[in-house]
């Protein structure tokens, strides 16, 4: 197979990145997939390819992903077939299935692909002027960047560093902070991350509840979600039925909630 695949740093933020199953089966995906239009033969049938597409089944993934792999490490059939409809739910990947076989079109191929006239388009005769010209456009990339990925990744960064040590983690955990954090934003998920790590609470259970209940209570940003946790404090030593609704204030007065 010809061609070049290109891997974003974004990856290191991604779910998979912290299961070497998933790290392995997301790169082999990239090989696997062809970088230009092509025709495959499987048995009478002529398949054609389009660009980030390739053909694949589950004894085929397993006995490729297994190959030179310790024993103790190797997955059955069932388990990388499972891993890679995981990869589908993340929205890396679709995957068209048949009773003969499946093809895996990898989602946005083009931000992995680099094909030979890009390539060619980036060179010049002078080597000086090349590198001034990358130096540019880096620049240009981190001051336009998405802030929404660097949000992300300082919520990921506090997760791992106070919510996760310890704990065996699943990536269901990573699918349930990213749709937190496409529902509330970086400012309550990550006050909702401080409250878990003060009560000591690791994993994301303590964080749902925290969220559920200022979603009941209507809270919609921070100086609500900080008017509600003094709220829950004071009425902690009262009996449910002397409980005063919750009602946001007009203005902050003042008191640290931790967050």
């Amino acid at each position: 197979m010809q061609g070049w695949i290109k891997l974003h740093r974004k990856l290191l933020e991604n779910p998979i990145w912290e299961d070497p199953h998933y790290l392995k089966l997301w790169i082999y995906c990239l090989m696997k997939a062809t970088h230009k239009e092509r025709e495959v033969i499987l048995g009478n049938q002529i398949i054609i390819l389009q660009p980030g597409e390739f053909i694949t089944g589950r004894k085929a993934l397993s006995e490729d992903l297994n190959k030179g792999t310790k024993p103790k490490l190797k997955l059955n059939e069932s388990t990388w077939w499972r891993y890679l409809n995981n990869l589908g739910k993340l929205q890396m990947l679709n995957i068209k299935k048949t009773n003969k076989y499946s093809v895996v079109t990898i989602l946005n191929w083009n931000e992995y692909q680099e094909n030979e006239q890009q390539m060619n388009n980036k060179r010049t005769s002078d080597e000086q002027q090349m590198n001034t010209n990358k130096n540019v456009k880096n620049v240009k990339n981190i001051s336009s960047s998405n802030n929404s990925d660097a949000d992300f990744a300082e919520i990921m960064k506090f997760y791992r560093e106070n919510l996760q040590k310890g704990i065996s983690e699943s990536l269901y955990n990573y699918e349930l902070i990213q749709q937190w954090f496409d529902e509330w934003g970086k400012d309550l998920l990550l006050a909702a991350m401080k409250l878990s790590a003060q009560r000591e609470a690791k994993g994301t259970a303590f964080i749902e509840g925290v969220l559920k209940n200022w979603k009941d209570a209507g809270v919609n940003n921070l100086e609500q979600a900080r008017q509600y946790q003094l709220q829950f404090k004071q009425s902690s030593n009262k009996s449910f039925h002397n409980v005063t609704p919750f009602k946001p204030k007009e203005e902050d007065d003042g008191y640290d909630y931790g967050f």
